[in-house]
C-alpha cells in the first residue's frame, strides 16, 4: 500500500505533452535543423518520457529559443540558396505561383514572428509583424512608397496580409536586404515589439539580413490586387529541401544538355546567316569585277580616242599654219577665200578642243570610279577573310559542342542507372516506414491501456486506503 501511494501524486497527463509537441512545427519542438551541403538534417535532442523524471536542460526557455533561432536561420539559408539557384536556372521573371518563392516568404514570415510580443485585445493576444515593418519608413525614407502602396490596397483587411504584401513589394524593389539591415540595427525600437531573445534581436537576424543581399540578382513580379494574403496558411514544406543529391545532379545535367543544344542551334543558325552573307558578298565581288573589266575596256577606248584627237589637233595646227603662210603670200582675193576657210578651220578646231575637254572630264570621272572600285574590292576581300576565320572558329566550337554532348549523354545514362537504384531504395524505405507506422499505432494503443490500468490502480489504492482508515 505504501508503494502505491506515491503514484496518486504522479501527474498522469503526459499525453498532453505528446499532443502539444505533435501540434507544434518541427523547429519549435525538440528537433534541430542543420545543413549538410544541399541536405536538410533533422536531429532529435531528447525523447518524451512517461516517467516523472527531472526536467532536462533542453527544457530551458533560453536554450529552446536559441535552438529555434538556429533552426530558422538554417531554413532561411536553404530557402534563399534554393530560390537563387532555381531562379537562375529558370531564367525568367518570377511570379507569385513559383513554389520556392512561396516557401521563402513563409520562412521570412516565421523569422519575423519569432519572439514577437502579443498585444492584448478583446479576442485574446494578437501577434502581427506588421508593426515592426511600419518602422522601416521612418529609418529609410525610400520605404514610404511601399508602406503607402500596402495601405492603399483594397483587399487587405488584416495586419498579417499587409506584412505579406510589404515583403513582396520590397523584394520587387530589390531592397529587402537594405530595409531588414536598417531595422535590425535599431534594436532600441525593436524592443517594443520583440522579446530580448528573439531572432530579430540576436545575431541570427543580422546573418539572415546579409543573406538577403543575394536576392537582388532575381527579378520578381507580383499582382496582389486579386490575391488573398489575409487567409493564407504559412506552413514550411520541408520536402523541397529533403532531396537526393543525385536527382539534383541529373536535373543539372539535363539543364546543361538543354543549354548546349540551345547553343548548338544558335551556332548553326549563325553559321547559316554567315554563309548567306558570304554568298551575298561573293555575288557583289563578282558584280564589281565585271563592272571593273567593263570600266577598264571603256578606259582603253577613251585613251585611244584621246590619242586620235591629239593627232587630229596636230594635223589641224599644221594645216592652219600652212594656210596662214599661203594667205600671206597670196593676193587679197585669195585672202578672202582663205579667210572663209580659216574661219571654218577655227570653228572645227574649237569643236575639237571642246570635245577633247569633255573626253578629259569623262576620263577623270572614270579614273575616280576605278579608284573607288579598287578600295571597295580591298575592303570586301578583308571582310571575306574575317568571315572565313569566324567560320573556322565556329566550326571548331560546333565540334567541341558535339564532343561535350556525347560526354554528357554518357553521364546521363550513368545517372539514369543510379536513379533506378535510388528509386528501388526509396520503395524499400517506404515499406519500412509503413511497418514503423504500424508499430507506432500499436505502441499508442498499449500506452492508452497503461493509462487506463494506472487509473484503475489509483482508484483501487484510494479505496484500500479508505478501508484501512
Amino acid at each position: 500500500m505504501s508503494a502505491l501511494t506515491p503514484q496518486s501524486d504522479m501527474p498522469t497527463p503526459s499525453t498532453d505533452k505528446i499532443t502539444q509537441a505533435a501540434m507544434e512545427t518541427i523547429y519549435l519542438c525538440k528537433f534541430r535543423v542543420s545543413m549538410d551541403g544541399e541536405w536538410l538534417c533533422l536531429r532529435e535532442l531528447d525523447d518524451i518520457s512517461l516517467t516523472p523524471d527531472p526536467e532536462p536542460t533542453h527544457e530551458d526557455p533560453n536554450y529552446l529559443m536559441a535552438n529555434e533561432r538556429m533552426n530558422l536561420m538554417n531554413m532561411a539559408k536553404l530557402s534563399i540558396k534554393g530560390l537563387i539557384e532555381s531562379a537562375l536556372n529558370l531564367g525568367r521573371t518570377l511570379d507569385s505561383d513559383y513554389a520556392p518563392l512561396q516557401q521563402f516568404f513563409v520562412v521570412m514570415e516565421h523569422c519575423l514572428k519569432h519572439g514577437l510580443k502579443g498585444k492584448k485585445t478583446f479576442l485574446g493576444q494578437n501577434k502581427s509583424f506588421w508593426g515592426p515593418l511600419e518602422l522601416v519608413e521612418k529609418l529609410v525614407p525610400e520605404a514610404s512608397e511601399i508602406t503607402a502602396s500596402v495601405k492603399d490596397l483594397p483587399g487587405l483587411k488584416t495586419p498579417v496580409g499587409r506584412g505579406r504584401a510589404w515583403l513582396r513589394l520590397a523584394l520587387m524593389q530589390k531592397k529587402l536586404s537594405e530595409y531588414m539591415k536598417a531595422l535590425i540595427n535599431r534594436k532600441d525600437l525593436l524592443g517594443e515589439f520583440y522579446e530580448a531573445n528573439a531572432l530579430m534581436m540576436e545575431e541570427e537576424g543580422a546573418i539572415i539580413a546579409g543573406l538577403l543581399v543575394g536576392l537582388n540578382v532575381i527579378d520578381a513580379n507580383f499582382c496582389m490586387k486579386g490575391e488573398d494574403l489575409d487567409s493564407q496558411v504559412g506552413v514550411i514544406d520541408f520536402s523541397m529541401y529533403l532531396k537526393d543529391g543525385s536527382i539534383s545532379k541529373c536535373s543539372e545535367g539535363d539543364g546543361q544538355i538543354t543549354a548546349i543544344l540551345d547553343q548548338k542551334n544558335y551556332v548553326e543558325e549563325l553559321n547559316r546567316q554567315l554563309s548567306a552573307t558570304v554568298n551575298n558578298l561573293q555575288a557583289k565581288v563578282d558584280a564589281f569585277e565585271k563592272s571593273n573589266t567593263k570600266l577598264t575596256e571603256e578606259l582603253a577606248v577613251a585613251n585611244n580616242r584621246i590619242i586620235t584627237l591629239q593627232e587630229e589637233m596636230e594635223r589641224v595646227k599644221e594645216e592652219s599654219s600652212y594656210i596662214l603662210e599661203s594667205n600671206r603670200k597670196g593676193n587679197k582675193q585669195d585672202r578672202t577665200a582663205d579667210g572663209q576657210s580659216l574661219s571654218e578651220v577655227r570653228k572645227h578646231l574649237k569643236e575639237e578642243t571642246q570635245l577633247r575637254l569633255d573626253v578629259e572630264k569623262e576620263l577623270e570621272v572614270q579614273i575616280g570610279m576605278r579608284q573607288e572600285m579598287e578600295l571597295a574590292m580591298k575592303m570586301l576581300e578583308k571582310d571575306v577573310c574575317e568571315k572565313q576565320d569566324a567560320l573556322v572558329a565556329l566550326r571548331q566550337q560546333v565540334d567541341d559542342l558535339r564532343t561535350l554532348k556525347h560526354d554528357l549523354a554518357l553521364k546521363l545514362q550513368s545517372s539514369d542507372i543510379a536513379g533506378k537504384q535510388k528509386s528501388d531504395l526509396n520503395s524499400r524505405l517506404e515499406e519500412k516506414t509503413n511497418q514503423m507506422a504500424a508499430t507506432i499505432k500499436q505502441l499508442e494503443q498499449s500506452e492508452k491501456d497503461l493509462v487506463k490500468q494506472a487509473k484503475t490502480l489509483n482508484s483501487t489504492a484510494s479505496k484500500l486506503i479508505q478501508k484501512h482508515y
